[in-house]
């Protein structure tokens, strides 16, 4: 169980109605009206928790759960543990996502201005906007309706915030736009100059004159950098979700949809498509085309463009199946030398 201390629990839930939240069918013979009243991991579950099982690495942990209804694709149904209840679903993973979401819901924002916080006469604050203690909002800023600030937090002149978006504490936002439902993590940095000089016996800064625009239903982890544009704007596309301790440049603009792991970076100009994935500490040098669908290994180190749906692999990036190719060729080649 979560601690009480940091959740809040709803429910307790019927089968049915964890059926329904999940978009799931009740498997085999199970009771539609008994009730459940949390979620919990395959190897920790009792009778009235709901789990799951969406990696074939826990088959051991499944076929051994005592837990009471189990979200499970419709390929291991015949090696569910017969005790359970199930709920068969070819996403187990989302449908875990949204009954945990449904037992332990998001605490909304208590509207409000805390007495340490500083607003300027020239902002705009919509209905039940909650600013907590410390914070600063700058001239000329709008916060939409809903919208939570964290302790701390500094919106500079000018910004503008969307309805029913979440900043945390110690975040900074400077030249930038945030639309509807953004989530910012503790210590987001937004909007900040990119890293544009003109070298030489002295480095000549570049005004970096551009934005950040932050499209709905993005979510960034804790400590990453978004800088904003030299000239164009760096754009972060709707529904995508970034990680902590990532860096985006000037002039990146990410579509909609993507996936951003820990500790990547990526350079200035770079144009990401729809649905990319990257993985942890992945490395993107400037003005690159990423398309829609690729996906970039941990680690991977990106010098090149990548075709859409394509997934590189090592540094430098190659197509996954070549580079494996070529390491297998050099072990062969490695073992043939050793053997003479």
């Amino acid at each position: 169980m979560a601690d009480a201390r940091f959740f809040d629990k709803a429910g307790p839930f019927s089968l049915k109605d964890l059926a329904r939240i999940a978009d799931a069918e009740i498997g085999g013979t199970g009771d539609a009206t008994v009730s459940f009243t949390d979620v919990m991991a395959l190897s920790l579950a009792g009778r009235s928790d709901v789990s799951f099982i969406d990696n074939r690495r826990y088959i051991a942990d499944f076929t051994a759960s005592r837990a009471g209804a189990i979200l499970v694709a419709p390929d291991l149904v015949e090696r569910a543990p017969r005790s359970a209840m199930l709920l068969v679903t070819k996403n187990p993973y989302r449908g875990y996502a949204l009954i945990a979401q449904a037992f332990y819901p998001v605490r909304p924002p208590v509207g409000g201005i805390a007495k340490t916080a500083t607003v300027a006469p020239t902002s705009k604050l919509g209905e039940g906007v909650a600013i907590g203690p410390g914070a600063v909002i700058g001239e000329h800023c709008v916060v939409g309706a809903g919208t939570s600030i964290g302790a701390n937090t500094v919106i500079g002149d000018g910004v503008r915030i969307g309805d029913d978006c979440r900043i945390a504490s110690n975040c900074t936002l400077t030249h930038c736009d945030l639309a509807n439902r953004v989530m910012l993590h503790p210590g987001v940095r937004i909007g900040q100059d990119g890293f544009g000089f003109a070298p030489g016996a002295q480095h000549t800064k570049v005004p970096q004159l551009g934005r950040v625009l932050v499209h709905d239903d993005v979510e960034i982890g804790a400590n990453t950098a978004i800088d904003r544009g030299a000239a164009p704007d760096t754009v972060i596309g709707a529904g995508t979700k970034i990680d902590n301790l990532v860096h985006i440049a000037h002039n990146v603009t990410i579509g909609k949809g993507c996936f951003i792991t820990g500790q990547v970076g990526i350079s200035g100009s770079t144009s990401v498509g729809d649905y990319v994935m990257m993985g942890g500490q992945a490395g993107l040098i400037g003005h690159l085309t990423i398309g829609d669908g690729a996906r970039i290994s941990a680690q991977a180190g990106v010098t090149h463009d990548i075709p859409p749906g394509v997934t590189v692999t090592g540094t430098p990036a190659l197509e996954s199946r070549e580079h494996w190719r070529n390491l297998a060729f050099l072990s062969r080649l490695r073992k043939s030398k050793e053997g003479r």
